[in-house]
């Protein structure tokens, strides 16, 4: 059932009233309001919760800033009025939810034409709209689209004036495809990516550009069945040169860790066609990834995001050897033994090994030998509740198994089956990867008619011993020992 939601005068004139009736002081009568809001089910992310006691002014500052902007006597100083807007809206979501409802979006519009050629009102004017934009994508029209392409184009070779368009792109379009679309018809990818070539050098403007480009390529927006994420990818590469362009950028920076881990993530959000996974080792991205991970192997977010790209060139099956053979398994396990409590490094780094495993024997003894497979297993065991992790976990593991069937019985030494066994129980998710890697074990490492089904012990509920079950595609739980149950061999234990 949908929240209930009230306006920002109802919840306003509720905290008066405590104040008023019932003699609280503000405080007291701002958190009784709360309560009362929310003890009947009332969603009040949108409500700025603030109180104005007993004075006159009952005006909110966020519209009080607002106000000024309309005033005509405020042209004089109209970018120190904008940034005072911008301020007030970048506190959090409900202040600039309340600006807009009074009309703050077409205001702000009207500020960038009184500008004219004030660089400093242009700047401040853009400014307050990546503040009122963030998470209100619905805010932006035609004469928004406008403006943006104004910036970016006729006044492209100001920097500053393209980072915030860029911020202002991303806000709007981010979770909305309609944006998306009409900003790439407006000619938003080629603004950006030339924005990205000419600019290459400033850091800020590259990070912001970079996140522009990848929001773009996304496909985020649930009220629409079908995206065009992966038509602007092959735009931006094909029309745009966008690897080129990226790797450039990535050149540019070689100590710069946030700019390097922007690139590699929209880097991978280009890597939609084999062809292009092949023209990033071309371009020299592969090496400059490689390098980057041996270098940058204590900074946690760059690590997370040049796995995510090993992962989606390693598409392409001769590049999957070209990274192999640059030694990028041993920076895989490397980069996860570093960072082993984050969940998110330990996802990509199995799902980057999986996906340089499938089709290749050959790499899957390079995994095994470099301890990749343990590393995995030491993933699932530190991040028990993380289904993305499991999951990439048991994909790998069976990766290699089917490729490489005398690796089952080394890696059921390990503990895989106790471990995926328990993620199988854990994780309705991870039901279809978990039985195909229990599949193939049981395949690998006995005749097929003596694994069907097979046991895995667990504890019962009041400490005796119970059985979980795999018969076909079910697991079923036997807290009774087992004693109905067809013979099996009984491959692991494992406590609950």
């Amino acid at each position: 059932m949908a929240a209930r939601r009230i306006t920002q005068e109802t919840f306003d004139a509720v905290v008066q009233e405590n104040i008023d009736e019932f003699d609280m002081d503000a405080v007291e009568a701002l958190n009784e309001a709360v309560q009362q809001f929310e003890s009947q089910g009332v969603d009040l992310s949108n409500i700025v919760k603030v109180t104005h006691g007993k004075s006159d002014e009952q005006t909110h500052e966020v519209l009080q800033a607002l106000e000024c902007l309309r005033s005509p006597a405020g042209s004089s100083r109209l970018a120190e009025d904008l940034q005072r807007f911008a301020e007030r809206c970048r506190q959090d979501f409900a202040q600039r939810h309340l600006a807009a409802q009074r009309d703050a979006y077409p205001t702000v519009l009207s500020c960038w034409r009184r500008a004219g050629d004030e660089r400093g009102a242009l700047l401040a004017t853009l400014g307050a709209m990546a503040a009122l934009t963030d998470g209100q994508p619905d805010l932006l029209d035609a004469e928004g689209r406008g403006l943006l392409t104004e910036a970016l184009g006729p006044r492209g070779d100001d920097a500053g004036l393209t980072q915030l368009a860029a911020r202002v792109i991303r806000h709007c379009c981010l979770r909305h495809e309609q944006n998306r679309q009409d900003m790439v018809a407006a000619g938003a990818l080629r603004l950006l990516t030339a924005a990205l070539a000419r600019h290459r050098g400033d850091a800020e403007l590259v990070r912001e550009v970079s996140a522009a480009l990848r929001v773009m390529t996304l496909d985020d927006d649930i009220r629409v069945p079908f995206g065009h994420a992966h038509d602007h990818a092959k735009t931006i590469v094909l029309e745009h040169h966008g690897l080129k362009i990226i790797i450039e950028a990535a050149n540019a920076h070689p100590g710069n860790p946030g700019v390097l881990s922007e690139l590699c993530a929209t880097l991978s959000r280009l890597a939609v066609r084999n062809e292009f996974c092949q023209d990033i080792v071309d371009l020299g991205g592969l090496s400059f990834m490689m390098d980057l991970l041996a270098d940058g192997l204590d900074h946690q977010d760059l690590v997370r995001q040049v796995l995510s790209a090993l992962r989606a060139v390693a598409g392409n099956d001769d590049v999957k050897d070209a990274i192999v053979k640059a030694g990028g398994v041993e920076l895989i396990v490397m980069a996860m033994n570093r960072h082993m409590g984050n969940a998110q490094v330990c996802e990509q780094g199995c799902a980057a090994m999986s996906v340089l495993a499938l089709r290749k024997p050959e790499n899957c003894s390079v995994v095994m030998d470099t301890g990749g497979a343990h590393t995995a297993l030491q993933a699932m065991k530190t991040h028990p509740a993380q289904l993305n992790v499991q999951k990439q976990a048991c994909m790998l593991l069976r990766n290699l198994v089917s490729h490489m069937q005398s690796f089952a019985q080394p890696i059921l030494e390990m503990g895989a089956e106790a471990l995926i066994g328990r993620a199988l129980l854990s994780h309705q998710d991870c039901g279809d990867m978990c039985r195909a890697a229990l599949r193939t074990w049981a395949a690998s490492c006995q005749p097929r008619s003596a694994l069907a089904p097979f046991r895995l012990q667990t504890v019962g509920a009041e400490g005796a011993p119970g059985f979980t079950v795999l018969r076909g595609n079910q697991l079923t739980r036997d807290p009774g020992g087992g004693a109905n149950m067809a013979s099996g061999p009984l491959l692991q234990t494992f406590p609950p």
